[in-house]
C-alpha cells in the first residue's frame, strides 16, 4: 500500500470524525485520532492498527501545542479539521452569549489554532492537505440556526483566505459541507440531551447521510494527487434538495 503520511483527524472520538479515521486508516494513512474523549478514542484507535488516539482539546492552546510537539518528527501530510457542533436552536432574539462563545470557540477559533499549530508541518511534507468540516449551513442561513451558521460561515471564509494565502505553497485546502447527516450525537448535543426533539429532525428522511457518507468523501480528497485541489464538497442526501426542502414519508 502506498505510504501516504501521517493524518490528523480532530473530533475523532465519534460520529464523522471517527469515521474518517478509519477511512484515511484504511487508504494508508496513519492517523492520530485527537478528541477530549479518550475512552471514545480508544475504541476508535481498536478498530484499525494504523490508528492512534491522541487527547486533544480545540479550544486550550497548550493541548493544541503539545499535539504539535509531538508531531514534531513526523510526515504530516493531512489534518481533518473537524472538531465542532452545534449546541443551540435559539432565536437571536433568545439568544445564550454564552452558547454563541462555545460554538464559536470550538468551531472557528479551535479550526484556526490547529491549523495555525500543523501547518509548518503540512507545508514541510512537500503534499499538505488541510480539510475544514463546513456545513451547508455555512453557506445557506435557517431559523434558529444563528449561532451554528454564523460559525460555520466563519470556516468557510477561513478556508477560501487559507487556500489564497497558501497559493505557491505544497498545501491543498478543502472545505466539505455536508447536509443532513444523522449521527449519534450531533442533534442530541444540539437539543441539550431531548432524544425526542433530535429524531424528529429526521422523521420521515428514509435516508439521511451517515458518518460513513462523509468520511468516503474525505478519503477521496486526501487520496488525489497532490496537485489536484478540490476547493469545496457540498454534500447532501437525495432526500434534502436545499436547506429548507426535504422529502419526508407520511407513513
Amino acid at each position: 500500500m502506498q505510504q501516504r503520511g501521517t493524518a490528523v483527524v480532530t473530533g475523532a472520538s465519534s460520529g464523522i470524525g471517527a469515521a474518517t479515521a478509519l477511512a484515511l486508516a484504511s487508504e494508508g494513512f496513519d492517523v492520530l485520532a485527537c478528541a477530549r474523549r479518550t475512552d471514545r478514542l480508544a475504541d476508535v484507535a481498536a478498530a484499525h492498527e494504523r490508528i492512534t488516539a491522541w487527547e486533544l482539546d480545540v479550544t486550550d492552546q497548550h493541548s493544541v501545542d503539545a499535539l504539535a510537539a509531538h508531531l514534531a518528527g513526523a510526515d504530516v501530510t493531512t489534518l481533518v479539521a473537524n472538531a465542532g457542533g452545534a449546541f443551540d436552536a435559539a432565536s437571536i432574539a433568545d439568544a445564550d452569549l454564552a452558547s454563541w462563545q462555545r460554538t464559536y470557540d470550538v468551531n472557528v477559533l479551535g479550526t484556526v489554532r490547529t491549523i495555525q499549530a500543523l501547518l509548518p508541518l503540512l507545508v514541510r511534507s512537500g503534499r499538505g492537505l488541510v480539510v475544514v468540516m463546513g456545513s451547508t449551513a455555512g453557506h445557506v442561513a435557517y431559523e434558529g440556526g444563528g449561532s451554528y451558521a454564523a460559525a460555520k460561515h466563519a470556516e468557510a471564509a477561513l478556508a477560501a483566505t487559507l487556500r489564497l494565502e497558501l497559493c505557491g505553497q505544497p498545501v491543498r485546502v478543502t472545505e466539505i459541507a455536508p447536509g443532513m447527516v444523522r449521527t449519534e450525537e450531533f442533534a442530541v448535543n444540539r437539543f441539550h440531551g431531548d432524544a425526542d426533539r433530535a429524531a424528529s429532525v429526521y422523521a420521515g428522511v428514509e435516508q439521511p447521510l451517515t458518518a460513513g457518507d462523509i468520511a468516503d468523501a474525505v478519503a477521496w480528497v486526501a487520496t488525489r494527487p497532490s496537485h489536484v485541489n478540490l476547493d469545496q464538497i457540498t454534500i447532501r442526501p437525495v432526500a434534502q434538495a436545499a436547506q429548507h426542502k426535504v422529502h419526508r414519508t407520511t407513513g
